[in-house]
């Protein structure tokens, strides 16, 4: 008789293929059913982050020991071991969200989830999943169309365009650890993200994080700031600078051959070495100064007696410029990287209009004023701790990405669950229209949306179902800017809402990017209709898994 052993998971004897498989798969509803498991305890892992009473995360390294407190969605979620496909899922579209827009992760996620409990719910009815599929879709639809609706471009007008910007940084802070200081890193923000003039490249904002001071010491600096010192005996400011970016050795050209050997019978001859290897640093750093330059920078290091030469010739030398330092120096200088100095006249120089050396706390550094890409400036944030530094640049961060994204599109609508509520709103009376099966999932299309706010004020520990039912109710009597106040907010210095209530988003100001919420429930909605098809037709009947391999020997 075939037993199976409880010790050494083992089957004896002859046994049915059939029976064999029961201990190395899932069938049917079990493994359909596992997709959404994933999902759903993803999703509820990091709605406790959303809005601005949302709770931070801990993250731990299991290899270095190195820790992270964040509230960021797209940090969490990309710092989290997973094995299951329908989870894998929700991270992606959270790193998509993170890189098209720049905030909104944590939205996109906790919105796919949430349409995933409705459609298990919906499936435990004996609802075919294309049906669901398809009411999700007219839901989608019916969403984007009063999200269109409701947003508002100020575009076209300078003043009120910048006190949009100034109310999504402002809204877009709120939830992080910036919270405190929101309004003076909202103009933070949008002093820099209009220095870009329409651009989208944030490569032109630089953040240098220094420990020491106080989050309100950061500040907007206008020109670029690289993290190195200027060279021994180099004069310690340079006007209207020519600047040539380099990546080149050097060093002593000693015999780079691996394994080489030089012998010799005499000190004369090892003097010989040592004068040809001068000689031929001299000629090279005399083919960097005859581009005309007064400012070298190089990515690799500058040893003494070529640094010496420079100093000899007035040239301004910078040494270890990491990559990125010199990336983004090429960049906003015009200049171009050279390797090989023996055709002058193809090399491109960057300029500036003064380069000098800067103190921040008691670290010297090198500004760059009047770089020739005129947008170009740095954020130089300040905080007690690595970890601090790390979530502020995290949070100002989401902040520019959202900026500069609604400069390009510059329709906003409004934020605290006023948008979801009326989207929610819409879709629900479009499904008086629905007939037959599909009805119940665009129902179900509107719960998912009014969880948003729900889960606002549950974060906040404020009674949600009460909440939610009054501003449901103030959008039927036709306020249809409510939304909910999580804070004291203040506007015009006149304004002052309580704790906890329900009030019009408009006049406190708490604005969203419309590209933001239009990404959201675009993401989020694709995303569940992948993993309902994915999860409840034939596409997935049955998941395997194999054993590992036994080692030789064991």
């Amino acid at each position: 008789m075939p037993y199976f052993s409880q010790a050494t998971g083992e089957i004896s004897g002859t046994i049915d293929v059939l029976i064999l498989i029961v201990f190395a798969e899932e069938r049917a509803e079990s493994a359909r059913l596992s997709s959404f498991v994933g999902a759903l305890a993803l999703g509820d892992l990091v709605k406790s982050t959303l809005g601005p009473k949302g709770m931070n995360k801990i993250l731990q390294s299991a290899s270095t020991g190195e820790v992270n407190i964040t509230n960021d969605g797209a940090t969490i979620l990309k710092s989290i071991q997973l094995d299951n496909a329908a989870a894998k899922i929700l991270v992606n579209i959270s790193k998509v969200q993170d890189d098209e827009v720049g905030d909104g992760t944590t939205s996109v996620c906790v919105l796919a989830a949430e349409l995933l409990r409705e459609a298990e719910k919906l499936v435990a009815s004996k609802i075919h999943p294309q049906t669901i599929v398809e009411g999700f879709r007219i839901g989608t639809a019916v969403s984007l169309d009063a999200l269109k609706a409701s947003a508002k471009d100020h575009g076209p007008d300078p003043v009120r365009f910048r006190e949009d910007l100034f109310n999504i940084a402002r809204t877009t802070l709120s939830s992080k650890v910036l919270a405190q200081d929101k309004d003076y890193f909202a103009n933070l923000a949008v002093d820099a993200v209009l220095r870009l003039r329409g651009s989208t490249d944030l490569d032109h904002i630089q953040v240098i994080k220094k420990v020491g001071g106080k989050l309100t010491d950061s500040y907007l600096d206008e020109g670029f700031i690289l993290d190195k010192q200027i060279g021994t005996s180099c004069p310690k400011r340079m006007e209207n600078a020519k600047i040539l970016i380099a990546n080149t050795s050097m060093d002593t050209d000693k015999i780079k051959i691996f394994g080489a050997r030089v012998k010799v019978d005499s000190t004369g001859k090892l003097a010989d070495l040592e004068r040809a290897e001068r000689e031929k640093m001299k000629a090279k750093v005399d083919a960097i100064a005859a581009h005309g330059i007064n400012c070298f920078v190089n990515r690799q290091l500058i040893y003494n007696y070529p640094e010496s030469l420079f100093a000899e010739k007035g040239i301004l030398s910078i040494e270890h410029a990491d990559f990125e330092g010199v990336e983004r120096l090429s960049l906003v200088t015009g200049g171009e990287i050279a390797g090989t100095f023996d055709r002058p006249d193809l090399v491109k120089l960057g300029h500036c209009d003064l380069i000098e050396e800067i103190m921040i706390g008691e670290d010297k550094l090198i500004k760059f004023s009047g770089v020739a890409a005129g947008q170009a400036c740095t954020v130089v944030l300040r905080g007690s701790t690595n970890q601090m530094l790390d979530e502020a640049e995290r949070s100002l961060h989401d902040a520019l990405s959202v900026l500069s994204q609604t400069v390009k599109e510059t329709r906003v609508v409004l934020g605290g669950g006023c948008s979801e509520m009326l989207m929610s709103k819409a879709v629900e009376e479009a499904a008086r229209k629905v007939s037959g099966k599909k009805q119940l999932a665009v129902e179900s299309f509107v719960q998912a949306l009014r969880q948003i706010p729900i889960i606002l004020a549950d974060n906040a520990g404020y009674d949600s179902s009460d909440l939610v039912s009054r501003l449901r109710a103030a959008h039927y009597e036709g306020k249809s800017d409510y939304g909910l106040g999580m804070h004291f907010f203040r506007w015009n210095s006149y304004l002052d809402v309580a704790l906890g209530t329900i009030a019009s988003m408009k006049e406190l100001g708490v604005t969203e990017s419309y590209k933001l919420k239009r990404q959201v429930v675009l993401s989020a909605s694709e995303a569940a209709e992948m993993i309902i098809r994915q999860a409840f037709r034939l596409r997935v009947d049955t998941i395997l898994r194999s054993t590992p391999r036994k080692r030789e020997g064991t």
